[in-house]
């Protein structure tokens, strides 16, 4: 019998679920300004695209406001602007370094739905290949992950965009 390590998901299991180590993440990631050690890849005005820290695939992406808020309708009009334009982007990025035959993309709004941080917004993009659901998921309830944070990051940075002038630093 072969045994498959993923050290990685203990943190996931120990951490508590409403708070992290981060405390709030969401809003605290973007304000240590190490995009490499947090894995932001892209700041755009209102919104910022960051590695899932415990992905369902390769790559898997979240589009993040800063301002931290539960629900689409407590957004600013320029925000919901910078939102969608920032996931087209996020999938655009994934499109042209992945190559991946699909993508799920959506939001999780809620405890009840799922939402791990359901008090900060963001949209997952989970990008998909023909025949990448196996067993693993299905019966271990484990993931595996073929590449990694860091990895992907160097791999999807290369394909980010310069942000605008006026963005976060």
């Amino acid at each position: 019998m072969q045994h498959l390590h993923a050290y990685w998901r203990m943190e996931y299991i120990e951490a508590p679920k409403e708070e992290t180590k981060f405390g709030k993440p969401f809003s605290e990631m973007p304000a240590l300004n190490d995009d490499r050690a947090t894995h932001i890849l892209y700041r755009s005005s209102h919104t910022y695209i960051v590695l899932n820290r415990f992905p369902y695939n390769a790559g898997h992406l979240l589009v993040v406001p800063y301002r931290e808020v539960a629900d689409l309708g407590e957004l600013t009009a320029d925000e919901r602007v910078d939102f969608m334009n920032t996931l087209i982007l996020g999938e655009d990025i994934l499109r042209r370094a992945l190559k991946p035959d699909g993508f799920n993309i959506g939001l999780n709004l809620g405890a009840a739905a799922g939402a791990g941080i359901p008090k900060h917004l963001h949209a997952h993009i989970v990008p998909r290949w023909q025949g990448d659901t196996n067993f693993m998921p299905v019966l271990g309830d484990t993931r595996v992950l073929p590449i990694s944070l860091d990895a992907m990051w160097e791999r999807l940075r290369q394909f980010c965009p310069q942000p605008p002038a006026d963005t976060k630093a």
